[in-house]
């Protein structure tokens, strides 16, 4: 059955149509008003009880996708249903990203149920938050930490940043350089550092590096040493934020349409700009670490960060290409909570059939137009540009195709 899914407008999000998420809907309902000066940041297509899709059919009596799965937990599929009790393992969104989200990280499932119990007001469950980002368009983020050779390279470059870090726990990185484990708890001192300075301080040092920046800039000097021009960017989204100094720490991410980052547990992250296609674990927990204007946590923060250095290259999500079907690309991570898979049906073909899989799946057309038959739908449902559809276990479709040049869909299911 065809789902209304939840919108959500947070300050960060792209305005109006300028939005894909805002595209979509109304792609998906052409009755839908659109506000031109509204963010329209996430799409929540799942049962999150922050935002339950609605069921698109008054012939089902449960109105919203949480109670028809509760109704009938089958649909999930036995495995999904005993591995994930009952309950639909991930949240699929569509994220338009206009100004920079926090910089933040995701716990373990043991670190969430410990924060969960401790703190309930800043961590609303118990659950891990693997998430996985595919660029619908150029995508821009900042992903785990840099190879130690670039953030020496900064520390040397940047003194501003240097001044944060400290003399100490520079030199301690510039000497760990070779070992594995020295190079991790030195980067993890330097990280610790620069995070708790104290906040006129880190204020003073951003202001002048933003003026000196600036003042190069205008003399038409490179200022890419100091990662000048993302630094100024950042910098005018959140004056005077500690998250400014972290581009020198981050890997700087530029994912072209179908590229796709995996964001484990305990990886720092943010996400810059552009659209992307976002499936993680049903989960709302983030513990913060800068570029917000939320509770930041400093001090589980630093705990708990990967601080394994690796290239931005290295940081890149490799799919395969589904062996059984060519128009499938999978994009399939290291847990059990998820994959998304990316159809891709040629314009030459008109009939296509949506393999069954032993998963609930929800599935989102991108590009193009279709009608759907199933023998387990109530009757043919019309696929378009936005349209989202909710698919039982073990269940198949057919798609007649009817736009010229094919079609594009995303399909998020658990493949344990």
């Amino acid at each position: 059955f065809p789902l209304t899914c939840a919108v959500q407008n947070y300050a960060w999000g792209k305005i109006g149509l300028d939005s894909e998420v805002a595209k979509l809907v109304v792609g998906g309902d052409p009755l839908v008003v659109i506000e031109v000066d509204k963010p329209y940041a996430e799409l929540w297509m799942g049962a999150h009880p922050k935002g339950d899709a609605q069921i698109k059919d008054n012939r089902i009596a449960q109105t919203t996708l949480g109670q028809w799965i509760a109704h009938y937990p089958a649909c999930l599929g036995s495995k999904v249903k005993d591995a994930f009790q009952g309950q639909l393992p991930f949240l699929f969104k569509v994220l338009s990203v206009n100004t920079a989200l926090s910089i933040q990280a995701h716990p373990n499932k043991e670190l969430a149920a410990t924060l969960h119990a401790k703190f309930p007001e800043h961590y609303p469950d118990n659950n891990h938050k693997p998430e996985m980002a595919i660029a619908l368009t150029r995508f821009q983020g900042l992903c785990g930490f840099r190879p130690v050779e670039e953030i020496l390279g900064f520390l040397q470059a940047v003194p501003e940043f240097h001044a944060l870090v400290g003399r100490d726990a520079a030199e301690e990185l510039r000497s760990s350089v070779g070992d594995e484990v020295r190079t991790s708890q030195a980067l993890k001192k330097c990280f610790s550092k620069m995070m708790s300075c104290e906040k006129k301080v880190f204020v003073d040092e951003l202001n002048e590096l933003v003026k000196r920046v600036t003042q190069e800039g205008a003399a038409g000097k490179d200022t890419s040493s100091s990662n000048g021009d993302l630094l100024l960017r950042l910098h005018s989204q959140y004056p005077g934020d500690i998250g400014c100094f972290s581009i020198y720490f981050l890997n700087y991410m530029v994912l072209e349409p179908g590229q796709a980052m995996f964001l484990g547990a305990n990886e720092p992250h943010a996400y810059i700009y552009g659209d992307c296609i976002e499936c993680m674990a049903c989960s709302d927990n983030t513990v913060r670490a800068g570029l917000t204007r939320k509770y930041i946590d400093v001090n589980t923060l630093c705990e708990m960060l990967n601080y394994k250095p690796a290239s931005a290259s290295s940081k890149t999500f490799l799919c395969v290409q589904d062996p059984a079907d060519p128009c499938v690309t999978l994009y399939d991570p290291p847990v059990p909570d998820f994959t998304v898979m990316k159809i891709q049906v040629p314009a030459s073909v008109k009939e296509y059939s949506v393999a069954s899989v032993d998963s609930a799946s929800i599935l989102l057309v991108i590009e193009g137009d279709a009608t759907a038959t199933s023998a387990a739908a109530f009757s043919d449902v019309t696929m378009r540009r936005g349209s989202v559809l909710f698919v039982s276990a073990n269940e198949s479709i057919s798609l007649h195709v009817t736009s010229q040049s094919g079609m594009t869909l995303f399909r998020a299911c658990s493949l344990l």
